[in-house]
């Protein structure tokens, strides 16, 4: 054991420095006023400026981290291999390459705890805003959702539609005009304003991955970047992108993204998004809706056109293929998992809660 010590005295070190600071963090994350300073004095400047540096190239810099971290988790492995074959000290090799791993392991940890789970204990988007989720009766429900269907139905026919009647906007334009999609909201919520400038969001290019674990998009707050799943539906971008914009203002919460993608896709003035924000809009209040009063809800879904009912067609056959599959239900459960670990009790369920902000 003091062998073990002393040839491996530098990684225990930075073991121990790795669990003093998420220690540090676990009490700091108690302070509101030092996880606003954080966010807004460390946190954020430094993914502002390393995003805008991503900024430069249209590849996600985010996905060639990933694979690089797939390529090095082989390396490790076939390491470990041929270490186990070659040398006598088996269990000292076995301990020396599980504790690389678990330094690496914490150092991704403590370094999203750093540049993003800070966020999850700053102000809200709902305390910033003045606007806070509430319960509602179901007719008030039956109205809103009926306003969606309305409105989703009323600009249904604005935007290109393929030969089988789905939405066939270019997803390079939606790309381009993500920049635009925010702006309309500043003056009422100027928190939002990117201190750095306006950020395109990057196409995953192994979106085929994305869908297996059931990702439409995600933010990767080591390079600053919004990712979009580019395979997945395109009915579904612009709001998806409105979502992961609103996650790159340094609003933590799923839900509070949610109504975000909506409020900014509906008011944006561009047609894609406008429909596409209605459309997610619609769904989630659909959903619910259909929970409380099924009958209302087949009244409200049976009077939207033909080109809605495509969409919504195309989407569901797409996600069937990756549904409850041991990928995505795995995926689910860390995720579940994440998000609780950061104080959300409700875990995926509290995508739900962007119905009582609507």
């Amino acid at each position: 054991m003091k062998r073990f010590i002393k040839e491996n005295r530098g990684l225990l070190a930075w073991l121990a420095g790795l669990l003093a600071f998420l220690l540090l963090f676990l009490a700091a994350r108690t302070s509101r006023t030092l996880m606003n300073w954080v966010a807004r004095r460390v946190t954020g400047p430094l993914k502002d400026a390393v995003g805008t540096l991503c900024g430069h190239t249209d590849a996600s810099v985010a996905e060639v981290l990933c694979l690089a971290l797939v390529a090095a988790a082989i390396f490790w492995l076939a390491s470990l291999v041929r270490s186990l074959v070659t040398e006598r000290r088996r269990a000292a090799v076995l301990a020396r390459h599980v504790l690389v791993l678990a330094c690496i392991a914490l150092s991704i940890y403590a370094g999203f705890c750093l540049l993003w789970g800070v966020n999850y204990y700053t102000d809200s988007f709902q305390e910033q805003s003045g606007i806070y989720a509430r319960s509602g009766t179901v007719a008030e429900l039956e109205t809103l959702t009926e306003t969606f269907a309305e409105n989703l139905a009323a600009c249904a026919g604005d935007v290109p539609r393929d030969e089988d009647g789905c939405f066939a906007a270019p997803r390079g334009e939606i790309f381009e005009r993500s920049t635009e999609v925010y702006a309309a909201l500043y003056d009422e919520f100027p928190f939002l304003r990117l201190a750095g400038g306006e950020r395109r969001p990057k196409a995953f290019r192994c979106s085929d991955a994305l869908s297996a674990i059931g990702f439409t998009g995600f933010f990767f707050p080591f390079t600053g970047e919004a990712n979009l799943n580019v395979d997945s539906p395109a009915a579904w971008l612009p709001s998806t992108i409105c979502h992961e914009l609103a996650h790159l203002r340094g609003v933590a919460s799923e839900q509070e993204c949610n109504f975000l993608a909506i409020l900014a896709s509906t008011t944006s003035g561009n047609p894609a998004y406008v429909y596409s924000g209605y459309l997610m809009g619609f769904i989630h209040l659909g959903n619910a809706l259909y929970r409380v009063d099924p009958e209302t809800y087949w009244t409200i879904r049976d009077q939207l056109p033909e080109t809605v009912e495509a969409d919504l067609a195309y989407n569901n056959a797409y996600w069937d293929q990756f549904r409850d599959s041991v990928v995505q239900q795995a995926s689910n459960r860390i995720y579940d998992g994440m998000l609780k670990a950061y104080g959300d009790e409700n875990g995926i369920a509290s995508y739900g809660t962007v119905v009582d902000l609507l």
